[in-house]
């Protein structure tokens, strides 16, 4: 049964895997190796939760094991727990130094953390083990594009696209970058590995974004749009998404914070805070950017703490956000918010002051309100039709799954528009409203207002923010923020005929 299940692991065949190995476990409860595998199976097939249960099992039976160690720091990964995952992923590391997966794991987690130097150095490490490791290789490309060396950046993925040809993760880095423009040679490849019928569902997505990258760089619009829908409509039948239910919530929560709020305990809590709320693609990269450019604000990028808080409340509680909030009280949103101030204090150990631009930020602004009084919230947004095309071009890594269908798009950014009006208008005091044309129209202008706002004296570092080095976890924009500010970065231009119903439902 052993075997039988580890020859279905390695085609790729779970259900089957974790038949063979149910009939194991049944029979002996305690058999360490199908512990093991069944958590292996349950990672493949995409349950991190319960592949942990599975091997924290194996790994108590059997702890020098680097394998199971290093599966089970992925499995914690995989669900979240990152620092618990450090743990065993150096372990793994400890106990089978010469092998390059663990440290390219340990890699993985790392960069995740936002810890870019121990990350790149794993990564490293895994390749002077072995040194056609492409996805080690593509680590490193994609931290050489976070920290601002996009020509090593560029090198590294054209290293690895020598080796593998069709190597989708290099391609799409490749194309994501913006600066690099790929060529006809660049297209025929792609479609050529796209022409491969056994390709796997999401790797075919990450080329036909490429491909749509490509042949726009050759200015082939027509091509480059249908590209770009085949990509997305492949990317939407691998993604669950309820639109109803979405849009029921954001009712649930503008009704939840009808009423006012009870009177703070402490109106200063959370004075150390720049929330940036904002849809993907909204120019929220470029203002963390510029407010990081001031001496008293560190950039702690997308950070999860927030809605972390906010989570781990509705599970005490029993309750789904917003469900609770009408019976809490001004105590429990100060415990919450000097819980939030202890998970981010990391981001205060060198600047007194931080961003935090999570992307669900927008949904939690009536909760941020309420924890950290203090406060102050930045509002970015951009023109409709370039943030719902914006995002359109672009294939998410983690969650945002309302973008790979252009109807979805719309309603989605109409539900985003009615709550952020919602807090406009109670609370313009702490809800500054920023739109991105204005900012690269009158820079100076409006980075002034911007710092007003934040209660930050004027510095002129924050004027010429591309000059600023600093992590940009973003690789989506990474290479952008390192450019001056430019008023030209509308890219719905050449593909308004395709888009004329997408401008007809914002419309609507």
């Amino acid at each position: 049964l052993l075997a039988e299940a580890g020859k279905a692991l390695n085609q790729g065949r779970v259900d089957l895997a974790q038949r063979a190995l149910a009939q194991i476990i049944a029979k002996d409860p305690g058999h360490t190796d199908a512990q093991f595998l069944y958590g292996v199976a349950c990672l493949m097939g995409g349950d991190a939760a319960k592949a942990i249960g599975f091997l924290r099992k194996a790994v108590e039976q059997r702890p020098a094991d680097a394998n199971m160690q290093m599966y089970l720091g992925c499995a914690l990964h995989d669900a979240g727990a990152l620092d618990d995952a450090l743990i065993h992923l150096n372990r793994a590391c400890e106990l089978a130094p010469r092998q390059a997966t663990p440290w390219y794991n340990l890699g993985k987690a790392l960069k995740q953390r936002g810890q870019l130097r121990e990350a790149d150095q794993a990564f490293r490490h895994a390749l002077t083990l072995d040194e056609r490791h492409v996805l080690a290789r593509i680590g490193v490309a994609d931290i050489a594009t976070m920290q601002g060396d996009i020509a090593r950046a560029v090198s590294e993925y054209r290293h690895v696209l020598r080796l593998q040809p069709e190597r989708a993760e290099a391609w799409h880095g490749l194309a994501n970058l913006k600066t690099e423009l790929l060529g006809s040679a660049d297209i025929e490849t792609i479609r050529r590995a796209l022409r491969n019928p056994g390709l796997p569902a999401d790797t075919r997505v990450m080329l036909g974004f490429s491909l749509f990258r490509a042949l726009e760089d050759q200015q082939d619009y027509a091509g480059a749009f249908e590209a770009l829908r085949q990509a997305n409509a492949d990317k939407r039948r691998l993604v669950d998404w309820d639109a109803a239910a979405e849009h029921a919530k954001i009712g649930r929560i503008m009704d939840a914070f009808r009423a006012p709020l009870p009177a703070p305990v402490d109106s200063t809590l959370g004075h150390e805070v720049i929330l940036i709320a904002s849809l993907p693609r909204s120019g929220s990269t470029l203002v963390e950017h510029i407010l990081a450019s001031h001496p008293e604000v560190e950039g702690a990028n997308e950070i999860p703490d927030l809605s972390q808080v906010i989570e781990d409340e509705s599970q005490r509680r029993g309750q789904p956000f917003p469900d609770w909030v009408a019976s809490t009280t001004a105590d429990d949103w100060h415990r919450l918010g000097k819980d939030y101030l202890a998970r981010t204090a990391r981001w205060r150990e060198k600047r007194p002051r931080f961003t935090d631009k999570e992307l669900r930020n927008w949904t939690l602004v009536g909760a941020a309100l309420a924890m950290l009084p203090g406060a102050k919230i930045v509002h970015c947004h951009r023109d409709p039709v370039e943030t719902c095309f914006s995002c359109y071009r672009h294939l998410f890594r983690h969650g945002v799954h309302f973008t790979y269908d252009l109807d979805e798009m719309a309603d989605y950014y109409r539900d985003y528009e009615r709550l952020t009006d919602f807090w406009l208008m109670r609370d313009p005091q702490r809800v500054l409203d920023f739109p991105y044309e204005a900012l690269v129209q009158e820079p100076e202008a409006q980075i002034r207002r911007l710092l007003a706002f934040c209660e930050l004296p004027f510095d002129a570092a924050c004027l010429t923010p591309h000059q600023t080095k600093r992590e940009v976890l973003s690789t989506a924009s990474a290479a952008q923020v390192r450019e001056p500010i430019r008023a030209d970065t509308a890219h719905s231009t050449p593909y308004l005929p395709w888009l004329q119903p997408l401008r007809k439902r914002l419309a609507g």
